[in-house]
Order: C-alpha cells, then sequence, then structure tokens
C-alpha cells in the first residue's frame, strides 16, 4: 500500500478503524463463512460514518488501492474474500450500523448499512410490523450485504427477494460521492430505477451505506406444520394445492430429504422429527394471517384435503410458537452439520416449479452413477423453485481430491441444471468461486453489457476485482 493512502486513511479513522492485514485480528475479516476460501488483504478498514466511507473511497480511488466491501460476512461464494497477493482493502461496515428511522404510518424502515438483520426484525416487531428477510445467518449477517447480494431465504414465496423489499438505497460510488435514493416512495416511474442496478451486484459498483425497506403488518397468527411425504413429486404436488387453499397466506414451504437429518443431528444431537414412521421427504410449511382469520382451521383444512389426495403420509400441527422454532431448528441445524462433516459440494440450484421434482432426481441419479461414494443431499425453498442439492465427499479423500473432483462433479450438476432452464444461483450471488461459470453462461450480448455497465459505474476497476465481472 502506497504510504501517502496509509497515512491518509489514519486521518480518516480511529485507531480501531484500521487493522492491518498481517495482524491475528484480520483473521475473522479475511475468510469466508464456510472456511473453505482463504483472503489477504493490505488492511481492514473500519469506519463509523458515511462521511469516513465517502473519504475512503476517495482515497481509494487517488492511490488505485482496490477494494472490497464486506458486511457480516456471512456469504457462500467467496464475494467479500479476496484471495491473491495482499493487494486490497476490507472495508467493513460492521461499525455503521445504527436503526435510522422507523415510519409506522408509511410502513418503511431505514437503517445504515452495517446494522444486523435482526436487529432490523426485532425493531419492527417493536413497533408491531414485519421485515420479512427470514436467513439462517439472520443473527450475523448485514442489510447491507442483504442487499448487495440480493438475499432470498424462507419468506420468498409470499414477500418476494431483496430487491422487492427495497424502497430505496444510500450509496458510495467509486468516485466517493453520494448517492442518494431513500424517498420512501412506493410507486415513482421517473426513468431508469438505479436501485436495481446496486441491487445484486455484489460491492462491484458501490458500497451501500443506507437501506429503506418496507414493512408489513405482522401477522397474529403463525401456524406452522411439519409434513412426511413419500416424495419429492409428492412435496411438490402438496404445494400447489397450498398455493391454491392458501393463496398469499402461504409464507413458506420447505423441503427436506431425509438423508439430512442426520446432519441435523450432527450440529444438534438432540434433534427429534416429529413423524410417526420413515418418510422420504420432509415439508415444512407455514402461513401467517390477521386474528380475524382461522389459519388453524385453513391448515387442517389443506392437509386433509391432501391426506384424501395420497399426498400426505403424517404430519404435525405446532401447538405453540416454541414448538415451531423447534421445526424450524432441523432445517437450520441441518446446514450447521454439514459445515461440520467438513468440505462438500455446494450448490445453490432454481428452476420452475413443476422441474424441480425432476431436477432433484436427475441430479441423484447422475451423482449416485457417477460418483459412487458420494452422497447426495437435497433440501431447500421448494415453494418458490430454490433447492440447495449439495454432495457430501466420502470420508477418505483428502481437501485436494475433494476440491478437484467437486469441481467437475459440480460441473455435471450445472449442467443438469441448465438443462431444464433453470439458475445455478438462486440466492447466493456469483462472487469469485461462480464468477467462471456466470460468465460462461451469458451470451455475448449479455456479456458486453455486463461490462459496460461496470466501465462506467466503476472506470477505475477498484471496487471488488475478481467479484462477479471477468473483465476487471
Amino acid at each position: 500500500m502506497p504510504p501517502a493512502a496509509l497515512e491518509a486513511f489514519s486521518a480518516v479513522l480511529d485507531a480501531a478503524g484500521i487493522i492491518d492485514g498481517t495482524a491475528p485480528e484480520a483473521g475473522r475479516y479475511l475468510h469466508d463463512w464456510t472456511g473453505d476460501y482463504l483472503g489477504t488483504a493490505l488492511a481492514v478498514l473500519r469506519p463509523r460514518s458515511v462521511e469516513e466511507v465517502q473519504a475512503l473511497v476517495r482515497i481509494c480511488a487517488e492511490h488505485r488501492v482496490p477494494i472490497v466491501p464486506q458486511g457480516g460476512n456471512t456469504g457462500l461464494v467467496a464475494g467479500a474474500t479476496a484471495g491473491g497477493p495482499p493487494s486490497v482493502v476490507v472495508v467493513s461496515l460492521e461499525r455503521l450500523n445504527r436503526i435510522r428511522e422507523i415510519d409506522a404510518a408509511n410502513f418503511t424502515l431505514r437503517a445504515d448499512a452495517g446494522a444486523v438483520l435482526q436487529t432490523l426484525k426485532d425493531a419492527a416487531e417493536s413497533e408491531d410490523m414485519l421485515f420479512p428477510l427470514a436467513l439462517g445467518a439472520q443473527g450475523s449477517c448485514q442489510i447491507g450485504g442483504n442487499v448487495a447480494t440480493n438475499a432470498g431465504g424462507i419468506n420468498v414465496l409470499r414477500y418476494g427477494m431483496m430487491r422487492d423489499l427495497v424502497l430505496g438505497l444510500e450509496a458510495v460510488m467509486p468516485d466517493g460521492s453520494l448517492w442518494e435514493g431513500m424517498t420512501g416512495l412506493r410507486k415513482d416511474n421517473r426513468g431508469y430505477d438505479l436501485k436495481q442496478l446496486l441491487i445484486g451486484s455484489e460491492g462491484s459498483l458501490s458500497i451501500v451505506t443506507g437501506v429503506e425497506v418496507k414493512l408489513f403488518p405482522r401477522p397474529a397468527n403463525l401456524e406452522t406444520a411439519y409434513l412426511g411425504v413419500s416424495s419429492f413429486a409428492d412435496a411438490m404436488a402438496l404445494s400447489g394445492m397450498a398455493r391454491s387453499v392458501c393463496s398469499d397466506l402461504l409464507t413458506a414451504f420447505e423441503v427436506i430429504g431425509s438423508e439430512c437429518i442426520a446432519f441435523a443431528a450432527l450440529s444438534n444431537p438432540e434433534t427429534r422429527v416429529p413423524l410417526e414412521g420413515e418418510w422420504p421427504v420432509h415439508v415444512l410449511m407455514e402461513l401467517g394471517c390477521s386474528s380475524a382469520i382461522d389459519g388453524r382451521a385453513l391448515l387442517e383444512a389443506l392437509l386433509g384435503e391432501a391426506f384424501e389426495a395420497g399426498l400426505l403420509g403424517d404430519g404435525t400441527i405446532a401447538q405453540s410458537r416454541a414448538h415451531a422454532r423447534a421445526f424450524w431448528a432441523i432445517r437450520e441445524d441441518l446446514v450447521e452439520g454439514q459445515a461440520k462433516r467438513g468440505r462438500h459440494v455446494r450448490t445453490d440450484l432454481s428452476v420452475r416449479l413443476s422441474d424441480v421434482a425432476r431436477m432433484i432426481e436427475a441430479a441423484r441419479s447422475y451423482v449416485l452413477s457417477s460418483w459412487p461414494g458420494w452422497e447426495p443431499i437435497a433440501y431447500g425453498h421448494a415453494g418458490d423453485g430454490n433447492i440447495h442439492f449439495n454432495v457430501m465427499p466420502p470420508l477418505a479423500l483428502s481437501t485436494g481430491e475433494i476440491r478437484e473432483q467437486g469441481r467437475d462433479l459440480l460441473d455435471g450438476l450445472y449442467g443438469i441444471v441448465r438443462g431444464f432452464g433453470g439458475s445455478f444461483s438462486a440466492e447466493h450471488g456469483v462472487g469469485r468461486s461462480r464468477r467462471a461459470v456466470y460468465w460462461q453462461w451469458l451470451t455475448p450480448e449479455q456479456q458486453k453489457a455486463v461490462s459496460a455497465i461496470k466501465a462506467v459505474f466503476d472506470p477505475l476497476g477498484i471496487m471488488n476485482p475478481g467479484c462477479l465481472v471477468v473483465s476487471d
């Protein structure tokens, strides 16, 4: 790093705001949540205000120092982890973390980008409102990172992705100028909607510093069911029936292959599945409604219809919030259990609802026939077509062998999902780990458009180099 740049950073930040990239305390900023990716940095910069972010970006632009913006560092595609020789600075937003305003009359909330998602959810609930974005990492991920990655989660079925929840943004551009776009308007048709370019751009176009989101009435009644069915095809037929019967009251519809339960138990040995007998596929379903609607009666009617149709084998409806949380803990613990098991192949696949079951079976057949000893597991947000089809390697394989074989295995899975007209990234983004496949799947015209957008916003190429865009 140019000494002049370091001196300039020191003039902007307090002593706690700069961490040398080789210091032990920098370690948590230099690896991703999975532990699969280890990065490097000249320094970690921790601004406390939007003005400090602007000043840091101006210094980086002047001295051509690349920037890796970082939120809660909970991503799964190495979007905030720069590898190679130390040449970048990580700009962590963790100290820029205020809830700026809750506007109950307009059902909006404004927050600094570094505010933790759970903090937003709690703030909304304190006003008897709901911010519906819900992720396993919500206790540590930050709202700015949710915007930068266009986060999904379990409630997309009813409320949409992060881009559907954002009303406005504030962002520091690569020259240090501030783009302000928080008006609170739900309808504003004045030309290009520039915030939509920044949502999902993974820090490659700007540093998001402020977010304005939509709030919703908090459901008075939440009804949660844990169900056992015979196949993914039956699960998807049940999903369609649930949408017809419950309409927009249905907030979540998750599927869990029975093979996943062992990983939930690996994370939590107290795991207990609330079903009688063994069922190949488990379903977690939730609906939310006001006190004027009898959600329990609606859910019971749906399950009765599903049983009569032969789609449902067994099931339990939660009798309390604590009971429902125990259901959801199974879904969350299975992810933690995979991480405990070690390095494995992760996917974030998306196909049309009508193709979910066929895609899972095709992927399973491929792994079992072509990769003996590897264990396929399938779970995810089936109600919106998003399946995490992961594959666990044989225990005897070394890390290098897992990495090498895993690349080939992953190529095969991507080929299957592409054959269904699907996507390799439903909600996790592109980052660095999926940048090559992202670029390969783009048409020449799409590549040209992406490169042009990057060049206009970031002509110096200093914003998150190596992430998302190949041409930098």
